[in-house]
Protein backbone atom coordinates (compact mmCIF):
# COMPACT_ATOMS: atom_id res chain seq x y z
CA UNK A 1 0.00 0.00 0.00
CA UNK A 2 1.48 3.28 -1.10
CA UNK A 3 0.88 6.69 0.37
CA UNK A 4 -1.41 9.14 -1.38
CA UNK A 5 -0.06 11.41 -4.08
CA UNK A 6 -1.45 14.81 -5.02
CA UNK A 7 -3.08 13.25 -8.10
CA UNK A 8 -4.76 10.59 -5.93
CA UNK A 9 -6.26 13.25 -3.68
CA UNK A 10 -7.38 15.48 -6.57
CA UNK A 11 -9.16 12.52 -8.20
CA UNK A 12 -10.85 11.44 -4.96
CA UNK A 13 -11.72 14.85 -3.48
CA UNK A 14 -12.80 17.16 -6.26
CA UNK A 15 -13.35 20.27 -4.14
CA UNK A 16 -10.07 20.18 -2.24
CA UNK A 17 -7.88 23.26 -2.22
CA UNK A 18 -4.09 23.12 -1.93
CA UNK A 19 -4.11 23.38 1.87
CA UNK A 20 -6.60 20.53 2.22
CA UNK A 21 -4.66 18.40 -0.25
CA UNK A 22 -1.49 18.99 1.78
CA UNK A 23 -3.30 18.09 5.01
CA UNK A 24 -4.59 14.85 3.50
CA UNK A 25 -1.18 13.87 2.12
CA UNK A 26 0.40 14.86 5.45
CA UNK A 27 -1.54 12.17 7.27
CA UNK A 28 0.52 9.52 5.48
CA UNK A 29 -2.70 7.74 4.51
CA UNK A 30 -3.19 5.31 1.65
CA UNK A 31 -5.88 5.40 -1.04
CA UNK A 32 -7.70 2.62 0.82
CA UNK A 33 -7.75 4.70 4.01
CA UNK A 34 -9.06 7.72 2.10
CA UNK A 35 -11.81 5.57 0.57
CA UNK A 36 -12.74 4.27 4.03
CA UNK A 37 -12.91 7.83 5.41
CA UNK A 38 -15.14 8.86 2.52
CA UNK A 39 -17.38 5.85 3.19
CA UNK A 40 -17.74 6.90 6.82
CA UNK A 41 -18.73 10.40 5.76
CA UNK A 42 -21.14 9.22 3.07
CA UNK A 43 -23.11 7.03 5.44
CA UNK A 44 -21.80 5.76 8.74
CA UNK A 45 -24.91 3.77 9.67
CA UNK A 46 -24.21 0.71 7.47
CA UNK A 47 -20.63 0.61 8.73
CA UNK A 48 -21.80 0.71 12.33
CA UNK A 49 -24.43 -1.95 11.56
CA UNK A 50 -21.61 -4.16 10.21
CA UNK A 51 -20.08 -3.78 13.70
CA UNK A 52 -17.05 -2.01 12.31
CA UNK A 53 -15.16 -0.03 14.93
CA UNK A 54 -15.37 3.74 14.64
CA UNK A 55 -12.74 5.33 12.46
CA UNK A 56 -9.36 5.53 14.15
CA UNK A 57 -5.83 6.65 13.36
CA UNK A 58 -5.24 8.04 9.89
CA UNK A 59 -8.80 7.27 8.80
CA UNK A 60 -10.09 9.38 11.71
CA UNK A 61 -7.75 12.22 10.69
CA UNK A 62 -9.08 12.03 7.14
CA UNK A 63 -12.68 12.03 8.37
CA UNK A 64 -11.96 15.20 10.34
CA UNK A 65 -10.28 16.92 7.37
CA UNK A 66 -13.03 15.93 4.94
CA UNK A 67 -15.74 16.95 7.44
CA UNK A 68 -14.25 20.44 7.61
CA UNK A 69 -14.26 20.59 3.82
CA UNK A 70 -17.96 19.63 3.75
CA UNK A 71 -18.78 22.22 6.43
CA UNK A 72 -17.05 24.92 4.37
CA UNK A 73 -19.07 23.89 1.30
CA UNK A 74 -22.32 24.07 3.28
CA UNK A 75 -21.48 27.53 4.64
CA UNK A 76 -20.87 28.82 1.12
CA UNK A 77 -24.23 27.54 -0.04
CA UNK A 78 -25.08 26.08 -3.43
CA UNK A 79 -22.77 26.91 -6.29
CA UNK A 80 -23.95 29.41 -8.83
CA UNK A 81 -24.84 27.95 -12.23
CA UNK A 82 -21.83 28.04 -14.51
CA UNK A 83 -19.28 28.21 -11.66
CA UNK A 84 -16.49 25.67 -11.48
CA UNK A 85 -17.95 23.94 -8.41
CA UNK A 86 -21.38 23.74 -10.03
CA UNK A 87 -19.90 21.95 -13.02
CA UNK A 88 -18.14 19.22 -11.02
Amino acid sequence: MTRLSRDDVVKAVDRADDVTIAQIIGTGATAEELAEAQAWLANDEPMINDLRPLAQGRVRELVDILSELEEDDEEQGPAAPGSASALS
